[in-house]
């Protein structure tokens, strides 16, 4: 989908002549919002609106997943005129995306209190009694969200967690504010400008060539294995994404690496929003002895092609899986660990085949 456009930001017309992709256009959109309080403002006439409390998103139970229900502008002034607050409160709200049609989508969180803010956090349980759902912890309802809902709600929980960790500038402790579309916040005193980041780490998949290794933290659900991973670290000289792969593992599985390479990237909410930067490795000849670092993990294992295949083809939600008596249990879907063990499945299956 295409079309020709003329975008006004800040007053000017930034006129195309060309033809524009619909992702373009809707990367320049959500660029006018995130610069522009007035027309974010606007664009919450028409926006959808997904609400949470105390960073836990409002949820409803459909078998064994949830819906993620919206409220338009009106609905939301209603629900807030119930519980004796005028829309100003919508203000407090995080721009977190946009259709390819130009809906805004933006996240509030009625049970926050910020210091730029004069409202009240609002009774939780009432809430979900008025909404019909209830107000989740993302972590636990994280495997029962479809992928396009996930991620709309790891967004909005990063930016929202950041903006309350934020209220303050670190320079003079004064208070910050926000604008309209959440993209930043401005000291009142200095002006210093503060943006919403996220955090590097490296997550790899070990291999030997014949088997990966997969390890297990003491904070894992019972009996889930992972590939291995681990924050980029700044004190040590600065460390590149190559550097951090292989000191991850050398420190928590006591392996050297020979090769690796990058896989894919993924935005991840946990523990304070971190952009996962996946890698594939394999370790040196003849050197696959683990040594586990328990201070980092439970346990570690090489687990063959078979093992991880046979697990790869389990039928049923993560829910139901981890309801039965299997060996181990692999990442969900919509983590990118479980794309990275995929990944390694399919190419030891491709080498597998007759020439």
């Amino acid at each position: 989908m295409s079309l020709y456009c003329g975008i006004a930001f800040r007053g000017k017309s930034f006129c195309c002549y060309r033809l524009l992709s619909t992702y373009v256009t809707k990367s320049r959109y959500l660029f006018e919002l995130k610069e522009d309080d007035d027309a974010c403002r606007k664009a919450q006439q028409t926006g959808a609106f997904y609400l949470f409390h105390s960073l836990a998103p409002l949820l409803q139970p459909s078998g064994h997943q949830y819906l993620v229900p919206r409220l338009n502008l009106l609905e939301l002034e209603r629900l807030l005129g119930k519980f004796g607050q005028d829309a100003q409160r919508i203000e407090d709200s995080v721009l977190i995306g946009c259709s390819e049609q130009h809906e805004a989508w933006f996240a509030l969180d009625l049970g926050l209190n910020s210091s730029s803010s004069t409202y009240a956090s609002l009774p939780k349980s009432e809430l979900e009694t008025e909404l019909k759902g209830s107000f989740v912890e993302l972590r636990k309802a994280l495997f029962q969200l479809n992928p396009v809902d996930s991620s709309l709600l790891f967004t909005a929980q990063s930016l929202l967690r950041w903006h309350d960790g934020h209220q303050f500038c670190s320079r003079s402790g004064q208070p910050t504010k926000k604008n309209m579309a959440g993209s930043k916040r401005v000291c009142s005193s200095n002006k210093i400008i503060y943006y919403p980041q996220m955090a590097p780490v490296v997550i790899t998949l070990v291999s030997d060539g014949t088997r990966c290794l997969l390890a297990r933290q003491h904070s894992f659900p019972k009996g889930l294995y992972s590939a291995l991973a681990g924050f980029c670290d700044i004190v040590l000289a600065g460390e590149s994404v190559e550097d951090a792969v292989r000191r991850e593992v050398a420190e928590e599985v006591g392996l050297e690496l020979e090769r690796l390479q990058y896989s894919a990237s993924q935005h991840w909410p946990f523990p304070n929003s971190s952009l996962m930067i996946a890698c594939h490795a394999t370790v040196k000849p003849g050197q696959t002895e683990i040594q586990v670092n328990l201070r980092e993990l439970e346990a570690a294992a090489w687990f063959s092609y078979a093992e991880v295949a046979a697990a790869l083809k389990r039928k049923g939600t993560y829910i139901q899986q981890q309801n039965q008596s299997f060996p181990f249990l692999l990442p969900p879907k919509l983590a990118i660990a479980h794309q990275l063990i995929k990944e390694w499945v399919e190419k030891h299956a491709c080498s597998s085949l007759p020439n």
